[in-house]
């Protein structure tokens, strides 16, 4: 049976009449990337603050390597490392005697601060003065002190937030060798599934609080359903027509028909014969795939329930 980092169980979080988290049950397995994805407001930082016990729930309960947060927070929070929001450093300080600094609080060992340079590749510019560091090189500079006291979890809060795309390519090549070539377990937060999928083997999306879909990528690649799109000039007939038959078919906003179907390209030729034969012009007619993009806005909107997939733990 796969170990868990991160289990939680019944979580809920309320803000007064705000109800930020609802009943949210996380499963991040050990030694992987879990890639926490939702629209901002979604809950995710909220949620944050409760794994690593800043915040207390209103109920459930958050398990950090199969033990309760609840009495063991010490212990426990010597095994992980965080980054929320944005690093806080000194500028008028060189990279390293801002580890220093850190290092001296934790009372970690001297070594873990070369380590920590080399894991997110700043050994070559610990001299210099965080004023000219640029912003990808003090989030690996936050990222390194998140890593200096050696930890078996690293829970990373937006870490891509304000990047360019130089900047957003190191770190996400940073987070992908983190469980390979350190065994450490990686929980981010992210409302970009585009960056996400390239890194995460585990996903997680939440929506006002609640769990909509959690499992692998690719049981979330497994949601993407084939459709036909199809383009004609009397699209409300063609929509009666369509449903009459049995077809599964919805207009869209811009006046084009979706159908969905098991063999598309069968159905093609059924379809645009039947609305040939009732004297309806089809101008157009293709097989469309949605993208991973797609799946996550139609989850988070809430348009189609059935795709919604929500796993409680036991």
């Amino acid at each position: 049976m796969q170990k868990m980092a991160i289990e939680t169980r019944g979580l809920t979080r309320r803000f007064g009449t705000q109800l930020a988290v609802n009943d949210l049950n996380l499963q991040a397995p050990e030694a992987g990337v879990y890639g926490f994805l939702g629209p901002n407001g979604a809950g995710k930082t909220t949620t944050i603050r409760m794994l690593l016990g800043l915040i207390r729930p209103n109920a459930g309960e958050v398990r950090l390597f199969g033990e309760p947060l609840a009495g063991n927070h010490q212990s426990l929070m010597r095994r992980v490392g965080a980054l929320v929001e944005m690093p806080s450093l000194y500028p008028h300080l060189t990279g390293l005697e801002n580890l220093e600094v850190t290092r001296r609080l934790l009372g970690a060992r001297r070594e873990l601060i070369d380590r920590a340079l080399d894991i997110v590749k700043l050994a070559a510019d610990a001299h210099r003065r965080v004023r000219e560091y640029s912003l990808g090189m003090r989030q690996r500079l936050g990222l390194a002190l998140a890593l200096l006291n050696n930890p078996q979890l690293l829970i990373l809060d937006e870490p891509a937030n304000g990047l360019d795309p130089a900047g957003i390519h190191e770190m996400r090549d940073l987070i992908r060798r983190l469980p390979v070539e350190f065994g450490i377990t990686v929980f981010l937060s992210s409302h970009l599934l585009s960056e996400v999928e390239q890194i995460a083997n585990h996903i997680g999306i939440v929506h006002q609080g609640r769990l909509l879909f959690q499992g692998t990528l690719a049981e979330l690649q497994a949601q993407r359903q084939d459709h036909l799109t199809i383009g004609v000039k009397q699209p409300d007939q063609a929509l009666r027509c369509l449903t009459e038959a049995g077809w599964r078919a919805h207009k869209r906003e811009d006046g084009w028909l979706t159908v969905a179907a098991a063999t598309t390209s069968d159905a093609a030729a059924e379809i645009n014969s039947l609305l040939v034969t009732q004297r309806l012009e089809v101008f157009h007619i293709a097989l469309t795939q949605a993208s991973l993009e797609d799946i996550f806005l139609t989850l988070t909107n809430g348009k189609i329930a059935t795709q919604i997939t929500e796993r409680k733990a036991a």
